[in-house]
């Protein structure tokens, strides 16, 4: 099951070693993690997910338009973290969490999946310690799960 943390942001970036490899304004931070289970069509389908995810305000300030009605930006961050079990004891376990081998794929297929439907996206470098920085928008912070 490919796992998102998704946050509405006014603007975000992931650093590098002090250099900035991915910056967007407006738009959606995503933090991608992968199972060992996951496959390319779960991949496409957090694409899709995150194309169609309601999340932006309509003229009535209710959250009812898309990302492909509202446009913007999408910064994707590999985030093997989000598979982190924290149920027994203090210390997270990583078991379920994929292989970079594996993972790296999967969500750069993520990736290309939101470019294939039309979004601008930039995102982080894949194993590097990165630091994302972001100004949420709202807030609005989501886990999508497919």
């Amino acid at each position: 099951m490919v796992r998102a943390l998704v946050q509405r942001v006014s603007e975000a970036r992931v650093r590098v070693g002090g250099d900035v490899v991915g910056e967007i304004g407006p738009g959606l931070c995503v933090l991608v993690g992968v199972t060992h289970t996951d496959d390319d069509a779960l991949a496409r389908k957090v694409a899709d997910k995150l194309w169609h995810l309601r999340v932006f305000d309509d003229a009535d300030g209710v959250m009812n338009r898309s990302f492909a009605e509202a446009g913007g930006q999408i910064l994707v961050v590999s985030q093997f973290t989000l598979y982190g079990d924290t149920r027994k004891g203090r210390r997270p376990s990583w078991g379920v969490a994929a292989p970079p081998e594996q993972a790296e794929p999967l969500v750069d297929a993520v990736v290309a999946g939101l470019e294939s439907l039309g979004a601008h996206v930039q995102t982080g470098r894949f194993g590097a310690d990165m630091a994302v920085e972001l100004v949420n928008d709202g807030p609005v912070t989501l886990l999508v799960e497919v």
